[in-house]
């Protein structure tokens, strides 16, 4: 029986959250896996169990029905020996937002945002209960990158950098990690699913899914915050961050700034 913390994966039936079952199955971690398709769970489970001899326990649950994305936070505040949470669960709308409705976008939104977040409060606070943990939280480039995606699946990734970096900011002086992962095009259902298929992708910014989880692994092995599988030059994001760190002195001051020509009010002292 493994000694090593039990590995919670949403969205694990298929693409990349399969594809962490198997990296940490092979690693020696008992496993939780959470999805809505029951048949491919119980497939991968099986097949988990008889390659690495761990053990694995299926949920099935739909994470935009709030009774079944509780039963998941309870799963994880409850369970002592889960330590590690893959939040990898999400979905993608391809579909302009001119001409659509919100009702159109509100399971990207309930998936996206606001399971992951529900999930990740609830892990964190288990974790630095049990002394320490690992959050592994599923952004996109498409989280620094908004030319290049549709606004609401861009702007749920751009939240989720934002928190897991937040998260690990608050968690990691207790012991706990927090890594975000920031993949590109990932050769998955998610492009059939979106409406938008895989087909209309230029081969050469779509990764294979395997090579992106074993990339975003080695830079949790690292010790990364914030993983970019397929920037070539670490120094190019030191370089992005380093700029964004410039502007932290002047983001709120207590008048306005002079390029506006807006003359500040005077308050009695």
């Amino acid at each position: 029986m493994s000694t090593k913390d039990t590995v919670l994966i949403t969205g694990a039936s298929t693409g990349i959250g399969a594809v962490y079952a198997e990296r940490f199955a092979k690693r020696g971690h008992n496993l939780v896996l959470v999805a809505r398709d029951f048949q491919r769970l119980e497939m991968l489970a099986a097949r988990l169990w008889e390659q690495h001899g761990v053990n694995v326990a299926i949920e099935p649950a739909d994470l935009t029905n709030r009774t079944e994305l509780e039963r998941i936070e309870h799963l994880i505040a409850s369970d002592p020996h889960t330590g590690v949470l893959v939040n990898n669960a999400g979905m993608a709308v391809s579909k302009p937002i001119i001409g659509a409705t919100p009702d159109d976008f509100q399971k990207l939104v309930d998936l996206n945002v606001t399971a992951a977040t529900r999930l990740g409060i609830v892990a964190a606070n288990a974790f630095v209960k049990r002394g320490g943990g690992a959050i592994i939280n599923l952004s996109s480039v498409l989280g620094v990158a908004h030319e290049i995606g549709g606004a609401v699946y861009a702007g749920s990734k751009a939240f989720v950098l934002s928190f897991s970096r937040a998260l690990h900011n608050e968690t990691s002086p207790h012991g706990v990690r927090v890594q975000a992962v920031l993949p590109g095009a990932t050769r998955t259902e998610i492009w059939d699913r979106s409406g938008r298929g895989i087909g209309t992708l230029d081969p050469a910014i779509l990764m294979d899914v395997h090579d992106m989880v074993d990339a975003a692994l080695a830079g949790f092995d690292a010790g990364e915050v914030v993983t970019i599988p397929a920037l070539p030059e670490v120094a190019d994001w030191q370089t992005f961050e380093a700029a964004r760190l410039n502007l932290l002195p002047n983001l709120s001051r207590n008048i306005p700034a002079a390029r506006y020509g807006v003359k500040a009010v005077e308050h009695a002292a």
